[in-house]
């Protein structure tokens, strides 16, 4: 029977790479998931990245054994010429395999409870606090508490977007509407789609939307050449508006991640009012007003406008913590130009990973990502898992010479400022630099 089979060469598999024409390879078969891309729950990102190549690695690190199982109707008859598996894969597949074997991914502990626990109560003394006192400090309080929950409640979101949080799929759906779109103003949708793409294309500059953010972010002088974003689908331009702000980028990070949280709400209703299709929009949309008429409404019953302003303020810049957070983990790792690589998984994700070190005590704070290596490695696994498999992580990745790169909290914020110090000189050092003045060489006086 063997010889019965047919077969095609890797050549052939990448001509099969672009919207209406997606073939990839999981373990030497071949399938077309061209109809499916639409209806996948990951969204079409991934399938986009990975198609016309072998996407194992990936597959087996985002769907369970019984998953397999669904995989026939997309088969074409076609098994890829010359399949052979790394050592590296063979290690790593092999742990998702022993873990499944101990039950880590179905073992989430009480995090989920705790976690909803915590956000009804910082909910309940918020909105006391502002409707039964009178001080102002109390309300300002209130205003950080509440950034506090935003922050809570972003990881029961992203934890939710990765595995089942809840005892089925109907509770984990209600999780994810509740703790995103009702209580953040967040997209869940926006969300998975977005992070999702980051995951499979983990610090491609052109591929991985969680590094595009100019005009006032960059993290590599590449961005200068005004790639293109294959997430977004369009050109991001590197003009004078963005070379001015990229200057300043190391100055101007904290105060940008203080009010990060409106770029999330605008992504949110831009999805949202698109023609793009998008799961469960009535839902989503239900969520978002939610949102938008509990926090308007709480914040207008504050006694003047000033301390409106300011409990605003506060409770987005709380919240920043969590978005410096998100960037702490990539922007010092390493970057690279062009379309992800299934045969490399392992090695994309660690390299373009940090894990921040802190005892088990700090883990509520970092919501899991701490380990973001073991987290990227294995997506599935819940936040309660990540240290337990941390030393089996880092014996693959001695083993395989991949990096296993990790800092302190404070040491990781002073490597990202760096990064983008370094590309802020860079960008002023180009040809017909921005117009020096005073204000400018006060703050770029070195000695």
């Amino acid at each position: 029977m063997a010889e019965s089979r047919r077969y095609i060469s890797q050549e052939e598999l990448g001509k099969h790479n672009k919207r209406g024409d997606l073939w990839v390879s999981i373990q030497g078969k071949i399938y077309d998931v061209t109809d499916w891309a639409k209806d996948h729950p990951g969204g079409e990102p991934p399938l986009l990245n990975l198609s016309g190549q072998d996407a194992t690695d990936a597959f087996v690190a985002y769907h369970p054994g019984t998953a397999y199982q669904y995989l026939d109707k997309f088969f074409t008859g076609y098994y890829l010429q010359d399949y052979s598996v790394s050592e590296v894969s063979k290690d790593y597949r092999k742990l998702v395999s022993e873990f499944s074997q101990m039950g880590l991914f179905d073992k989430k502990g009480h995090v989920t409870l705790y976690t909803l626990t915590a956000i009804a109560m910082l909910f309940v003394v918020s909105v006391y606090g502002i409707l039964c006192s009178d001080s102002m400090w109390v309300h300002l309080g209130c205003g950080a508490l509440m950034g506090v929950l935003w922050i809570q409640s972003g990881w029961i979101g992203h934890d939710s977007g990765h595995y089942k949080v809840m005892s089925s799929t109907g509770f984990n759906r209600f999780a994810q509407v509740l703790s995103g779109n009702c209580l953040a103003g967040i997209s869940i949708a926006w969300w998975k789609w977005n992070h999702n793409a980051h995951h499979i294309a983990c610090n491609s500059l052109d591929f991985d939307p969680d590094l595009q953010h100019m005009p006032f972010f960059v993290v590599s002088s590449k961005f200068f050449n005004s790639l293109t974003s294959y997430f977004y689908d369009r050109k991001l331009n590197f003009d004078s508006a963005s070379r001015f702000l990229v200057s300043y980028q190391h100055w101007s990070f904290y105060p940008v991640m203080c009010f990060a949280r409106i770029n999330l709400f605008a992504q949110s209703f831009m999805l949202l009012l698109s023609k793009r299709r998008v799961a469960n929009r009535g839902q989503e949309v239900l969520g978002i007003l939610v949102f938008w008429i509990w926090y308007p409404f709480l914040v207008s019953c504050l006694p003047n406008w000033g301390e409106r302003i300011m409990f605003v303020i506060i409770s987005f810049s709380v919240t920043g913590i969590q978005h410096v957070q998100f960037c702490l983990n990539h922007f010092s790792s390493n970057v690279y130009v062009g379309h992800p690589s299934g045969n490399e998984w392992c090695d994309k994700q660690t390299k373009g990973t940090l894990d921040i070190t802190c005892p088990s005590w700090m883990d509520w704070f970092h919501g899991g990502l701490q380990f973001q290596i073991e987290h990227h490695l294995f997506p599935r696994l819940p936040r309660c898992q990540l240290r337990k498999v941390s030393p089996m992580v880092q014996e693959l990745c001695k083993k395989h010479n991949l990096p296993y790169n990790s800092a302190s909290f404070w040491k990781a914020n002073e490597m990202t400022i760096g990064t983008l110090r370094t590309a802020a000189l860079q960008a002023r050092d180009l040809a017909n630099p921005v117009p020096k003045n005073m204000v400018w060489e006060a703050f770029n006086t070195h000695g």
